[in-house]
This record gives C-alpha cells, structure tokens and sequence, in this order.
C-alpha cells in the first residue's frame, strides 16, 4: 500500500491560524485581525491608510480591534488597497457575511472559541465535509454522555455550569447539520476509538449504536481503519475537509489543536491534506466492514 504524503505542510507558510478568543462580536474580532495582518503585511501604518476609507487614524483603529461595526465598503476598499488575494477576500467575504447574520451559537459564546464558530458557520454551507478521528469520535457524531465525558477530561476545572453548556452546543450543532440539507458525509475513524473507553460500559455501547445508526443514514459514510493494517504516515491529528459549492472558494481544511486552528485554503496545502485524506480511504475497511468492527467492539462493552 502507498504511503501518505510526508510531511504535511507547515500551518505557517499557507495558512490562517485561529488562536482561542471567547466573548462577543467574534466575527468583528476575526475580521479586524484579517485586516489588521494584510495592513501589517504590507508594512504600512494605521495613518497612511485612514484616506482609503477617507477616515482616522482611530477609526481603523477600532475597525482592527473590532469595536465598530465595520462597513461592507470600508472593509472592501481597505482590502483592495492591500492587496487580498482570491483567498483572502473570500474569507473577508464570509466574515461580513456571519456578522451581518445572528447565529444561532451565539447563544453559547461565553464557552464557544471564535475558532470553533468560524467552523460551525462553514459546515452549515457545506455540500461535502470529510473527517479524519484518531482518538475520539468527532463531535458531529457524538451522543450527549460521550460528549459530556468528553468534555470533563479536556476542562477538568470547569464548574458544571460551563460544561453543561459546552455539551448542549456540541448537541445542537449536530442537531443543525442533520436537520438542513444535510452534506454529504464520509468519517474515517482509527479503529482504537471503538475501544478507548470514555465514561462507563454504557455510554460506549450507547455511543457505538448511535454509530451503527448513521452508517444507516444515506448520506453519512462510515469507514473504520483497522488498527492491524501495514499503512504507513497517517496524521498525528484530525482534519476536517470540506467542500462548498462557491465557485470562487470550493474548499478549505481544519485542523483543530488544543486551543487554535487552523484553516487551509491555499491550493498547494490543500492538496496535501486531500491526498492524505484520499490514501486514508484506500485503506480503510468498506461501509460493510467498518459496521461488523464496531459491532464487534460494541461486545465488548456488553
């Protein structure tokens, strides 16, 4: 079997990295620092570009740090003057677009990265998404107590309030996806996930026939990689792949770290990660298959 590209690429030639930001107005936020990096790329200061929006000096200044609704023709005109690029305008673009728009996570901002928004908001327009899990279950997939167990072991600290919260919007978001136009949807587990135990015998066994349920589902397609099998170089982390039917901007990866993402958009990276993704269903078990191994392992949680 053919090995996997190797390496993939270095987030920080070709990509947008989302660090952790909680609280509100987290499309203004993301769409200042857009701004605020294409201005900074191009080694100009806040008073030599107040005259493209025929503003001040502290007008960009609160545009960047996103404490004024920004205006569709300033945003505009401030990333033409810098020079955006396709890709850089199409997230620009969205980014208007999502603070225009009251979505329905923002009822959980307090306990919701501006990271994670920005990818709840994509799923919504996707037509296809793709997942990589090598430890857990992804979060479109999750049953309430596998979720909560989840959530305790990453926020140990957390009062039970907060992680209450935390779990009824990962609920809800599956909740979204399954009720639209739901996308197509292929997930490719490492087989260890049917055995990694979170919480006790029945939350897993719970978790894995809500698992033998969606591989009845038509669009969902569920492939198992057996722990077992020769294959060589698969990531060290999760991706999430997905496609849209924008034809100016018909992709994009996510790769989700402890408290960061990242968003791949440029073509080059891109094809990495879609070449990992495609080698990982050549050697994944078929839809047949994938559904006798997580039978089998729901035996062991009898």
């Amino acid at each position: 079997m053919s090995a996997l590209p190797e390496p993939l690429p270095d987030p920080g030639a070709s990509v947008l990295s989302m660090g952790k930001e909680p609280g509100r107005a987290a499309a203004d936020r993301m769409l200042g620092q857009e701004l605020r990096a294409l201005r900074e790329a191009r080694g100009l200061t806040l008073r030599q570009v107040a005259p493209v929006i025929r503003g001040s000096v502290s007008k960009i200044s609160r545009l960047e740090r996103g404490e004024s609704p920004p205006k569709r023709r300033d945003v505009l005109d401030l990333a033409r003057h810098y020079g955006a690029n396709a890709d850089d305008m199409w997230m620009i673009e969205r980014l208007l677009e999502l603070g225009r728009t009251s979505e329905w996570y923002e009822q959980f901002s307090d306990v919701t990265p501006d990271f994670l928004k920005r990818l709840i908001q994509m799923e919504g327009d996707a037509e296809e998404i793709c997942v990589y899990e090598n430890l857990v279950v992804p979060g479109i997939l999750q049953t309430t107590a596998y979720a909560r167990c989840m959530v305790e072991a990453a926020m140990p600290s957390a009062h039970p309030d907060e992680i209450a919260r935390v779990v009824e919007l990962r609920r809800q978001r599956q909740l979204r996806l399954m009720e639209g136009s739901l996308p197509r949807v292929t997930v490719l587990l490492e087989e260890g996930i049917l055995y990694r135990r979170y919480g006790e015998h029945e939350v897993m066994r719970e978790q894995l026939d809500h698992l033998l349920e969606a591989c009845g589902v038509a669009k969902v397609n569920i492939r198992v990689l057996m722990m077992s099998r020769a294959y060589s170089a698969t990531p060290p982390y999760p991706i999430m792949h997905l496609k849209f039917g924008d034809p100016e901007q018909s992709e994009l990866a996510y790769v989700e770290h402890i408290s960061s993402a990242t968003y791949v958009t440029r073509p080059r990276a891109l094809d990495d990660y879609r070449n990992a993704l495609t080698k990982l269903r050549q050697a994944a078990e078929s839809m047949d298959d994938s559904r006798a191994l997580i039978e089998a392992a729901k035996g062991r949680f009898a």
